[in-house]
């Protein structure tokens, strides 16, 4: 099989290793070609100033190198206010990334998201991914990002997951990948912990009889 184009499409820097650093690990290894796009800066609802917003920007391009990613696309949108953002304008930039990266993969957040941010990126995705003859695009995934996803609490629109990659060679090459960004690491037993994250993996892997797992929910395949 030929190599795979692999586009993350994430709200913001930190939640490509949360949804799926141990699968985008094992797509290095497997020499896919990686491109990470952030639709927000991460930090400006906290009112960090520039020098912070800068600073993540250099953790998400050091983790890009790690995973042997293309260089990071950074759409700087303010953090937590794309409700703010004219859909149409943010689908349109993403379409354009797909258009010129030509993606057979792509991952993203998850439609139930409590975050809004992660909501509206599911759907801008969505638009930029629609499945015209000319699109590359063959498979979309959603992930489930900690203290987020499972927050919503609206159980019939919650994340149900049916697609499992094993990471038991990965697992703690994603924690690395999460020390980068040590601002986003909480204390145990917060669920963006070092040893919730761990749990997690060992939780999904549990489900399909694996050592650890990332998990996904199958939102397109076409064969």
């Amino acid at each position: 099989m030929k190599n795979k184009k692999i586009l993350v499409i994430a709200a913001h820097p930190d939640d490509e290793v949360l949804g799926c650093g141990g699968t985008l690990l094992k797509h290095s290894k497997n020499n896919d070609k990686i491109l990470l796009l952030f639709a927000t800066d991460g930090e400006s609802s906290r009112r960090s100033g520039s020098q912070e917003i800068l600073y993540r920007k250099k953790q998400a391009s050091k983790v890009a190198r790690i995973i042997n990613s293309q260089k990071p696309v950074f759409l700087n949108f303010p953090d937590n206010q794309l409700d703010k953002i004219n859909m149409l304008k943010i689908a349109k930039i993403f379409a354009k990334v797909v258009d010129r990266f030509k993606p057979d993969i792509i991952y993203t957040h998850h439609y139930n998201d409590l975050n809004i941010d992660h909501r509206i990126t599911f759907e801008a995705t969505m638009i930029a991914c629609r499945p015209l003859v000319e699109s590359s695009v063959t498979e979309i995934y959603c992930f489930e990002i900690l203290s987020s996803t499972g927050w919503r609490g609206i159980s019939n629109l919650e994340f149900k997951p049916n697609v499992y990659v094993d990471i038991k060679d990965y697992v703690s090459k994603k924690i690395d990948l999460m020390k980068i960004y040590e601002k986003e690491i909480r204390p145990s037993p917060h669920p963006r912990s070092i040893e919730s994250i761990t749990a997690r993996a060992i939780s999904r892997g549990s489900e399909v009889s694996l050592s650890y797992a990332e998990s996904f929910e199958l939102v397109r395949y076409i064969r």
